[in-house]
């Protein structure tokens, strides 16, 4: 194999490498989500202790990355997607940590009765990883129109974030004894929101990577 086929190859490598990472942050987030709904805290903990394997795995790409910097001379396209690979597993990293959060909410609401029925949270877990997977799918495929969908996609999480705050502040409102609870799952919805954000950002390094030009979907 001579040392550019060898470079494909390592290139590959990486690109599997992030998709196993996407595939352990996104069973972080249903299962943080369903430790909450379901008040299990065996499931929390798992969330909290498999988040060395997505921290793990992480280091793993970087050095990868790091060492085909070293040992090749890639050409400005090859850059680009090295440098976008380095970008999505901190992404993808940050998600975990937000999972854990969730996890760690679901702990501290241990015994407690859940002052409302988690409808709506869930739903935003289900449009948040459909995003992850879309931003994913795109990096794959190198697809800028998927990647383009996900400021879409963002906006419909941000107004679902906003009107679940409004519920729950309305629920502090009449009942001073909710105010502690609900503000806990107003975090959660926070962590999910801040979850799309990142994948948005995968998005925009999709976009770099296949053509040299910054997006912000943020807007």
């Amino acid at each position: 194999m001579d040392s550019r086929k060898g470079f494909h190859h390592a290139l590959e490598e990486l690109q599997h490498g992030i998709l196993k990472m996407g595939v352990l942050v996104e069973e972080a987030i249903y299962h943080a989500v369903k430790s909450l709904a379901k008040q299990d805290l065996q499931i929390a903990e798992q969330v909290i202790a498999n988040d060395k394997r997505i921290n793990d795995k992480m280091i793993e790409i970087e050095s990868a990355c790091l060492k085909l910097l070293a040992l090749q001379q890639p050409m400005a396209s090859d850059l680009r997607v090295i440098g976008t690979a380095m970008k999505i597993v901190t992404d993808l990293e940050r998600i975990g940590d937000h999972a854990v959060d969730i996890a760690k909410t679901t702990r501290r609401l241990e015994g407690q009765k859940l002052i409302k029925e988690l409808v709506d949270t869930p739903r935003m877990a289900d449009m948040i990883k459909t995003m992850l997977h879309d931003a994913l799918n795109s990096y794959v495929k190198r697809d800028v129109e998927l990647a383009m969908t996900l400021a879409t996609k963002d906006d419909e999480v941000d107004a679902l974030y906003k009107q679940i705050f409004s519920e729950l502040q309305e629920l502090m409102e009449q009942n001073g004894s909710t105010v502690k609870q609900a503000t806990m799952l107003l975090m959660v919805c926070q962590s999910l929101e801040r979850i799309g954000d990142h994948a948005t950002n995968i998005g925009e390094w999709v976009i770099y990577m296949v053509s040299g030009d910054r997006t912000d979907l943020n807007i």
